[in-house]
């Protein structure tokens, strides 16, 4: 078993929508090997999109030249081959659909497949990894590691579940640091974490004020960005991480959900506005309304 954060070298992302392909940007520029794993080809296509949009973006910031972006990407693997994305790697991220059953069926092909000495994490953000880590077979060796927007936010959550090694823990937060954000430790477990909790709430009242008719999309997200500083209002979020994976949310969340708000969003599912993904959801992509200059004038 891993031991120290310096014996992982190869690192698998196992689902690679838009999150967690930006997860795999971020292992390969901080120099992992990168595997990006995902069952369509369409989701690399999109993936190779969004990275070059981060790459203008993290010029701009001075972050990282665009010639040095390239050189630290080249060797990005794509492929929708589980046995060769979980071969030899030392390190697996986990992000697939928050759905239970398909989690447990994903883990028990993973937990075939991965090297002994493999640390296994999920990305879920509001199931517990209890509930599938012993598909895994490997509890000891599994735990959550929780990431929000690797590039436009910096907090990764640890939540190990009761038969995770606490060795694991320490490694955990060493790998956050590595891959530039700050590791928190959630010692018990808790659906949503940290943030997701306190904000998950909110994102369900906007949620039902929209769908609702109280009001738009556009007018809630103006009053959370002009109140709080924000870049981004709650409908903006929820295109970020998946209208999919909202629905998913809502449905399994341990706080009251509006039911109309669910049927709507499984509407938009339905007819493929999943967000930016899809290049549609609460707002058109790659040009959403509340990046518009004008928009909270």
């Amino acid at each position: 078993m891993i031991t120290h954060s310096s014996q992982i070298k190869n690192f698998t992302i196992i689902g690679s929508g838009t999150l967690g392909a930006r997860i795999g940007l971020r292992a390969a520029l901080s120099g992992f090997k990168v595997v990006l794993y995902d069952i369509h080809e369409s989701s690399f296509t999109r993936a190779k999109k969004d990275f070059q949009r981060i790459k203008i973006l993290l010029n701009r910031k001075g972050e990282l030249s665009p010639e040095r972006f390239d050189e630290l990407t080249e060797s990005i693997i794509y492929t929708t081959d589980i046995n060769l994305a979980c071969r030899n790697t030392d390190f697996i991220s986990e992000s697939v659909l928050e759905d239970v059953q398909l989690k447990k069926e994903v883990w028990k092909k993973i937990g075939d497949l991965a090297p002994a000495h493999s640390i296994l994490t999920t990305n879920t953000s509001y199931l517990l990894p209890s509930w599938f880590a012993k598909e895994s077979g490997a509890s000891e060796r599994f735990c959550a590691f929780h990431f929000h927007d690797v590039f436009t936010a910096r907090v990764v959550d640890i939540m190990p579940h009761p038969g995770t090694d606490p060795e694991i823990i320490e490694v955990l937060r060493d790998v956050g640091k590595q891959l530039h954000q700050i590791p928190v430790v959630i010692k018990k477990e808790t659906q949503g974490y940290i943030f997701n909790k306190m904000f998950g709430s909110i994102l369900m009242t906007a949620g039902s004020m929209w769908a609702n008719g109280i009001a738009s999309v556009e007018d809630i997200d103006r009053s959370w960005m002009g109140n709080y500083g924000m870049r981004i209002g709650p409908f903006g979020m929820m295109d970020e991480v998946g209208i999919d994976t909202v629905f998913h949310v809502a449905k399994g969340m341990d706080v009251n959900t509006d039911p109309v708000f669910v049927k709507k969003i499984e509407e938009m599912i339905n007819n493929g506005s999943l967000g930016i993904k899809t290049g549609k959801g609460f707002y058109n992509y790659p040009h959403p309304q509340y990046k518009n200059a004008n928009f909270l004038s």
